[in-house]
């Protein structure tokens, strides 16, 4: 099993979507990249803390190559906007990507440049090593399938997975 850890604006986007991916195990909303040593939700929100919104993202890739994970999680969300994803604004949100180990930076450095010819934009994904990785309180975990009917699942994660659908169908499971 591999892990990453990811963010791509809101965690609960990027949660919404790889659960639904075939081969991956977990996904876990959390907090890293800050300097608070005990994140919540609010305080992560007052864009105070440092901590990005991110998803730990596990998966075995003898059934999904890293690569598709990777590129998944540029078609998801805007890596081109600095601290910003749609209308959630601030650090918080910022598109970044956590390593553990040479392998997995030179892995999301070539995902970078794969995707960069998709967006008409510089990329400012931020890739960092991994500091502590906090885990988001039990409400955010697998948020849209306990809330579909939400406005902002219905509104902004609804057309993430469409789109998901759209381009990678066959790495979904029904």
């Amino acid at each position: 099993m591999k892990t990453f850890v990811l963010g791509g604006g809101c965690f609960w986007c990027l949660d919404a979507v790889y659960q639904k991916t075939k081969g991956v195990t977990s996904v876990v909303s959390g907090y890293t990249g800050g300097h608070d040593p005990h994140p919540d939700y609010y305080s992560v929100c007052s864009g105070t803390t440092g901590h990005a919104e991110v998803v730990a993202v596990t998966f075995d890739e003898d059934i999904i190559p890293a690569e598709v994970i990777l590129d998944m999680f540029f078609a998801l969300h805007d890596p081109s906007t600095l601290n910003r994803q749609g209308y959630d604004v601030g650090t918080q949100y910022r598109s970044s990507m956590f390593y553990e180990t040479t392998e997995e930076k030179i892995l999301f450095e070539e995902a970078i440049d794969r995707n960069q010819a998709l967006w008409s934009n510089p990329i400012v994904t931020e890739v960092s090593r991994l500091p502590r990785f906090h885990v988001a309180e039990e409400f955010h975990q697998n948020y849209y399938a306990k809330h579909p009917e939400q406005g902002y699942c219905q509104v902004i994660i609804n057309p993430k997975l469409a789109k998901a659908r759209k381009y990678y169908s066959a790495w979904l499971n029904a």
